[in-house]
């Protein structure tokens, strides 16, 4: 098993940056992936970004390519979501979520592949 606990989420105002930070532990032998998930009210949870564990590729949803950076540090089990520029419509609960998982996977990921989730932090983006 591994367990993911979410921090970073808040409210800020439209430009303004937050950073999400994940931390895993337990079996984390078991992942190659972690990923990031935001999902609001009446809508279906969508990807944001994902990053193969140790080795950088990554994938970023159109929405948030150019203001938003997943990255990792492996030596404390610890993932984050740079959040820049940010604008109301990326409102929602974030989720970080992890899974081992094949590369095309990982550039195509879906709420299934992933076997992990933590309990979601919030962000609010007000104009």
């Amino acid at each position: 098993q591994v367990q993911l606990v979410e921090s970073g989420g808040g409210s800020v105002q439209a430009g303004g940056s937050l950073r999400l930070s994940c931390a895993a532990s337990g079996y984390t032998d078991n992942i190659n992936c972690m990923a990031w998930f935001r999902q609001t009210p009446g809508k279906e949870r969508e990807a944001v970004a994902t990053i193969y564990t140790g080795s950088g590729p990554q994938y970023y949803a159109d929405s948030v390519k150019g203001r938003f950076t997943i990255s990792q540090d492996i030596t404390k089990d610890m993932y984050y979501l740079e959040m820049n520029s940010l604008e109301p419509e990326d409102t929602a609960m974030y989720y970080c979520a992890a899974g081992r998982v094949y590369f095309a996977t990982m550039m195509r990921p879906r709420v299934p592949d992933f076997d992990y989730w933590g309990q979601g932090t919030q962000v609010t983006v007000s104009r």
